[in-house]
């Protein structure tokens, strides 16, 4: 219930959750903090924050309530044969490109899986947020994760044929100062510096015409003509493919940024979870390797 209620943000929402009543609820999660002999929850009209107690206190929940999970899936043979709910996270245009088909295949050839899906432009905690396993783009901080590559990406500078044919060429990353730039951003910040060859060495600094704060919106912009940008390759690979845009600079690329599949290190992993990664990297190493073909160097 102290879980509930700290995900749905009030009492009141925990107990709809939970089909219970609020004050039934509210004396749970008091008789709690009276058993523990300390506050766990910041009560106000408005809100409700945790206490430094609270917020450990809650970290340990989820590690319980994970394990109690674990033991009745183990105990009803869903670490024999996959079944129950699969989550899966990853990057919005990612996930919607390729983990989505890839998890579509998936629940085909497993009637008694079913899947939710968090897609988002931000690193999701995979306990605090229920997840099962997540696609990661980025080089992997040291963690207790277990991970799979599956690939790489790379990032890449385009522009349209209209906006070149208008502008003219761009021949080294100096020129970009005297291009329209279209950054894809949540920066605040008034400039932008983009890093270039093998050494990452710092390219000017840049400002730019139009701010976008999707990629889909910066993609969009590009190829609309407004500007150069940069991409990861998977995010502009059809739009090269059917001409509206142009690869810029390939000789000035960085280097090629890692694919993975993390999931928690637990004592079990569930059948669904096993059987989703094997099936998931061979479909992912195939999509990105063919990626990865068109920009070869």
């Amino acid at each position: 219930m102290f879980v509930r209620v700290v995900d749905e943000g009030s009492f009141a929402a925990a107990a709809r959750s939970m089909r219970m009543s609020a004050p039934s609820i509210t004396r749970a999660v008091a008789g709690l903090e009276d058993h523990l002999d300390t506050q766990l929850l910041v009560r106000t009209t408005r809100r409700l924050a945790l206490t430094e107690s609270g917020r450990r206190y809650v970290e340990d929940c989820r590690r319980i309530l994970a394990e109690v999970d674990s033991a009745e899936a183990f105990a009803s043979g869903a670490f024999v044969r996959p079944k129950g709910t699969l989550h899966v996270t990853a990057p919005v245009m990612f996930g919607h490109l390729h983990v989505l088909p890839v998890l579509g295949e998936f629940l085909d050839l497993h009637p008694a899986v079913d899947a939710r899906t968090l897609f988002l432009d931000r690193v999701v905690h995979l306990i605090d947020e229920g997840m099962d396993v997540a696609l990661r783009i980025g080089f992997l901080p040291d963690s207790t994760l277990r991970a799979t590559r599956v690939g790489s990406v790379r990032s890449v500078l385009v522009a349209s044929p209209d906006y070149l044919a208008e502008h003219g060429p761009l021949d080294d990353p100096e020129d970009l100062v005297h291009h329209d730039i279209v950054a894809v951003t949540r920066s605040q910040s008034p400039t932008v510096k983009w890093s270039f060859g093998h050494d990452q060495s710092d390219g000017p600094t840049l400002q730019p015409r139009i701010v976008c704060n999707t990629i889909e919106a910066g993609l969009r912009a590009a190829e609309s003509g407004w500007g150069v940008t940069r991409l990861f390759s998977y995010q502009v690979h059809q739009a090269m493919l059917a001409g509206r845009l142009v690869r810029l600079l390939p000789e000035r690329e960085v280097p090629d940024v890692p694919v993975h599949l993390v999931h928690v290190d637990a004592r079990h992993t569930s059948a669904k979870l096993r059987a989703f990664l094997d099936f998931a990297a061979g479909r992912l190493r195939t999509r990105l390797d063919t990626i990865a073909e068109a920009f070869a160097d």
